[in-house]
């Protein structure tokens, strides 16, 4: 048996980098937000600068994301680009939702507002799991058709909820 080229060893690192995001993309929810939870590092670094948060363990990064789950109908998310290597990875989609409730600590919209929210997520990996979790949210109003302007590819993959 020949051993791995530099070549090989990179893509199995980017290709194990890229199934730990959609795992933990896949387990968003407050159903199965353990195993979402569970490709963190113990030392994860969790942060969304546009709200001024940042939280250092899981427990309070669970926290965080069932109160979002809570306060949010999602109708509909389109992936627009990924892209990884062997220590990032990361997400451009576009998220569109209502705010339903309070608990979206410093979101920028009352609840009842439907928004269109452009999310990059800068994954930051360490032997396939995550170890900082950035995600830059550009919030929008659904009807502000002045800054709605993204340019959207025939290749998006575009998910419907409602």
């Amino acid at each position: 048996m020949s051993a791995q080229t530099e070549a090989e060893k990179r893509e199995a690192i980017i290709a194990l980098n890229n199934a730990t995001v959609d795992e933990h993309f896949h387990n968003e929810n407050p159903e199965s937000i353990d195993q979402a939870i569970a490709v963190y590092t113990d030392d994860i670094v969790w942060e969304v600068p546009a709200r001024g948060l940042v939280h250092r363990d899981k427990e309070t990064v669970k926290a965080e994301y069932l109160q979002i789950f809570a306060a949010m109908h999602v109708h509909k998310i389109t992936n627009l680009h990924r892209f990884a290597t062997e220590e990032w990875v990361f997400d451009d989609s576009i998220f569109e939702l209502t705010i339903t409730q309070e608990g979206f600590r410093n979101c920028p919209f009352p609840p009842g507002t439907r928004c269109s929210m452009r999310l990059i997520h800068a994954f930051q990996m360490r032997d396939g799991k995550i170890c900082r979790e950035n995600g830059y949210e550009l919030w929008r109003r659904a009807d502000d058709t002045d800054r709605v302007n993204d340019d959207i590819h025939a290749d998006a993959v575009v998910t419907v909820f409602d």
